[in-house]
């Protein structure tokens, strides 16, 4: 008698899918305002958008974690990558002047973990709620022999709304204004394949090697969460001290800033005046140049503002009250080839 196929003799276990989709339920009750309508058969998320807007617009993002991924394999930690996966897609709708609304995710794997990927979207959850944003939603996928045992990929999704007339506009900012930086917690989640190479094949550590001076192991230090800059760049917002801003993400302190400066306008920054997180010290005295650095990495600053001078005491007077650290980075400039940052030492 021939042996009956089955969906989880191929692989994929739909009790253990279901097992998560019980526990993610258990935390993922929004506070949020317009969240938890309902919808037959729960197939999708519903959001109810205010009337307190004239003209609404719409702003999302998507993005991933990428190669930081591999740190939490190796530490079989997962409970702060969500974070990570959050504050990528997030951030990035901040640049518009949006509100946050809400975030869906996606986690795919070869043999669903229930407890790493309970702990992932735990991670999801806590970033969400930190700067009420609803989670809304998401899908877990099981794809048997397309991903490594104990290995996953995640992506994000976020939704947030601004008003037309409050968009950014880059044609307000003048050479003279002011960078305002707020810093990173370390690598955020760009360059993990280089910072993979320097600290295992270059210098060849383990994750749990430490740095003494640190009191902090490889992975550790690695592993440090992104910041979400929702609450800082809502008090500036708020009190109309920004002309515009940039999430410095891939491509760092060279691609990010010009991205939200108009033609003939540019970006210097001033190298030293904010204190640099130590992860890319030990990266440059691996035998990384500074022009790759500052290609590849935030260099300690995750969030730019560009503000008129005269708004520089009041907007990190607000920042400093709120809890949060702020560093003038920079200054604007003409440029006769147009949009390029220079750095300053």
């Amino acid at each position: 008698m021939k042996k009956k196929l089955t969906y989880k003799s191929s692989g994929v276990d739909i009790d253990k899918g279901n097992e998560l989709v019980d526990r993610i339920s258990q935390m993922s009750k929004s506070n949020v305002k317009g969240a938890n309508l309902s919808v037959p058969g729960g197939f999708a998320g519903l959001f109810s958008l205010s009337d307190q807007y004239s003209e609404p617009i719409l702003v999302s993002s998507t993005d991933g974690v990428g190669t930081k991924l591999k740190i939490a394999f190796a530490m079989d930690k997962h409970d702060t990558i969500g974070q990570d996966l959050v504050a990528m897609s997030i951030n990035d709708i901040l640049v518009a002047g949006a509100d946050p609304l809400f975030f869906l995710d996606y986690l795919a794997t070869s043999h669903l973990e229930v407890d790493a990927a309970a702990e992932v979207i735990e991670g999801i959850n806590r970033a969400c709620n930190s700067c009420q944003v609803a989670l809304l939603g998401g899908e877990t996928a099981e794809l048997p022999g397309f991903y490594q045992p104990g290995e996953y990929d995640l992506a994000g999704f976020a939704v947030g709304v601004v008003e037309k007339a409050k968009i950014p506009d880059p044609n307000l900012v003048k050479a003279g204004d002011l960078i305002l930086g707020l810093p990173s917690s370390g690598l955020h989640s760009n360059g993990y394949s280089l910072a993979r190479k320097v600290f295992f094949e270059v210098m060849e550590k383990k994750i749990d090697s430490i740095f003494p001076e640190l009191n902090k192991s490889v992975g550790e230090l690695l592993l440090e969460p992104t910041n979400l800059y929702v609450n800082q760049v809502k008090i500036l917002l708020e009190n109309n001290l920004v002309k515009t801003m940039a999430h410095i993400t891939g491509g760092g302190l060279v691609e990010n800033p010009p991205r939200t400066l108009p033609e003939g306008l540019g970006a210097d920054i001033r190298m030293g005046a904010w204190p640099l997180p130590p992860v890319f010290n030990i990266i440059s005295e691996a035998g990384v140049g500074f022009n790759e650095m500052v290609r590849t990495f935030n260099m300690g600053i995750g969030y730019i503002f560009v503000i008129a001078p005269e708004n520089q005491e009041k907007a990190k007077r607000l920042l400093s009250k709120s809890g949060f650290s702020s560093y003038v980075v920079g200054s604007i400039s003409e440029r006769e080839k147009g949009k390029e940052t220079r750095f300053i030492k």
